[in-house]
């Protein structure tokens, strides 16, 4: 038996306490107290469902060097996360049900955050062939995405569409077209052309969004079940108009904003450091301001990481050669909560939302809330204020934009199904 005593508890209905949370057999027994073997004392913090992230690469198999299910499982637990979806573009992609189960054995046996494998939706990720979405459902896939890549052919796109709605999975893209996208390495506007650098233009997203939106209503029509598309990491104002209108109008897409879209602009990279260097790329402040406005309306249903690991030498290369991406997990509520709850007042109970029930909307899943009988998975956060550390991150990719920046939220205890697999004494 575990007993948090005296802890004010948040989630998306709102914020209420203190309470005695008392946990054992998995479940929440009871906000009232009773006897237990560890007492913790939760006086000034913050008890929340533990968080689902839609979008983590953890680069196992085949580049365990950057990352492996260990290394960023662990890193999730200490950010909160108590269920983490993997992306597949892994070497080999996974792209069959024994690839599958295989993760899922392997972090079943670490005991860390719960992995739920994201699929391939083509073959090899090479969008030319579709993978068999009902095997990889059974092994235990959750969603089909060829992130990563771009989805080309709309054809292929609509199949994967039609295959996956009568099993209930979404099919998550990367919305940019690679036409217009070709080789940019940040935002495409007069800060890249007064640096020198290429352009990823806004509108490569917007284009892509829209054909997708397109190509989702053609399968809407062809098939009996409901098809569902979700837009990952939204970067643009343009993108979020579009995702705004599509949900207004009645369509099953969903949309997902990161912590760096949130909290960096294209202005970082003036200093040409590929820490910055991220696909889609730092938008301008409207493209910023546009994706909170969407976050507090409804229009993006959930917060995702796209945590993506690269060893140190890889992003010491020059901004040209550098690969894209940023590592989160560890510092993302943190983050959020300060940039956003702190100081400009976002909702605590609609950010915590973002972390946890929209997500799970968007995998079908259940609400998460504290009452009693609710599964025990769960995060208390410390308002405290620490500075990011990235030599301490349990992540392989020790370094991070935001090093040095001071933020509050910490998570010091995660439980999953009432086990502690997070804790800072």
């Amino acid at each position: 038996m575990i007993l948090i005593k005296n802890v004010n508890l948040v989630d998306a209905k709102g914020i209420r306490g203190p309470a005695d949370v008392l946990i054992g057999e998995g479940r929440i027994l009871s906000l009232e107290g009773g006897e237990a073997s560890l007492v913790v004392d939760g006086s000034g913090k913050l008890l929340a469902p533990g968080f689902l992230d839609l979008h983590a690469h953890l680069r196992e198999p085949g580049e365990e060097v950057k990352e492996d299910l260990a290394s960023g499982l662990l890193a999730a637990v200490r950010g909160g996360y108590t269920d983490v979806v993997s992306m597949p573009n892994t070497r080999p992609p996974v792209d069959t049900p024994e690839a599958v189960r295989a993760l899922k054995a392997k972090a079943l046996r670490l005991g860390l955050a719960r992995l739920h494998p994201g699929a391939a939706l083509t073959v090899g990720q090479e969008g030319e062939r579709l993978t068999q979405a009902g095997g990889l459902k059974e092994a235990g896939a959750v969603l089909l995405t060829d992130d990563g890549r771009t989805n080309e052919d709309a054809f292929i796109l609509a199949a994967g569409l039609l295959q996956a709605a009568p099993l209930g999975l979404p099919v998550a893209v990367h919305a940019e077209d690679a036409s217009l996208r070709r080789n940019g390495v940040m935002n495409d506007g007069s800060l890249a052309h007064r640096l020198g650098l290429p352009g990823n233009p806004p509108e490569a997203e917007a284009a892509r969004i829209a054909r997708d939106l397109e190509v989702l209503r053609y399968a809407l029509r062809r098939s009996k079940a409901t098809p569902r598309l979700h837009v990952q990491h939204l970067s643009t104002r343009r993108g979020v108009e579009l995702i705004r209108e599509a949900r207004r109008a009645g369509l099953p897409v969903t949309a997902e904003a990161t912590p760096h879209h949130l909290t960096l602009t294209e202005e970082a990279l003036k200093g040409f450091d590929p820490i910055f260097k991220v696909a889609p790329p730092l938008r301008a402040e409207e493209d910023r301001e546009a994706l909170l406005e969407g976050l507090l309306d409804g229009t993006l249903t959930a917060i995702a990481t796209d945590h993506a690991p690269h060893t140190q030498a890889e992003k010491e290369r020059d901004l040209l050669r550098a690969p894209f991406g940023i590592p989160s997990l560890e510092v993302a509520f943190p983050l959020l909560y300060t940039e956003l709850h702190l100081k400009r007042g976002f909702p605590l109970p609609r950010l915590v939302a973002l972390f946890t029930d929209g997500p799970r909307e968007v995998l079908g899943l259940k609400p998460l809330h504290l009452e009693e009988g609710a599964e025990a998975s769960l995060v208390l956060l410390d308002p405290k204020e620490a500075p990011v550390e990235p030599a301490r991150f349990a992540s392989k990719a020790r370094y991070s934009p935001w090093a040095g920046w001071v933020l509050a939220g910490w998570p010091v205890l995660t439980l999953v199904e009432g086990r502690v697999v997070h804790r800072v004494e």
